[in-house]
């Protein structure tokens, strides 16, 4: 189960630093990274209804 978590992680991590290289330049920063926390709570929030937590 550890391992999962350590992957999740680095996923996560991986995803965003490639969403910030992607991201067009003109984009606010801030709202950048609040749509990136929201989705990665929402995602928090599937896989624990899906492990039943």
């Amino acid at each position: 189960m550890k391992n999962f978590y350590v992957g999740m992680g680095m996923g996560i991590m991986a995803a965003s630093a490639a969403a910030m290289v992607l991201r067009p330049k003109k984009r606010c920063m801030k709202s950048a990274v609040g749509k990136a926390l929201y989705t990665m709570g929402e995602m928090a929030d599937s896989i624990c209804d899906t492990m039943g937590w």
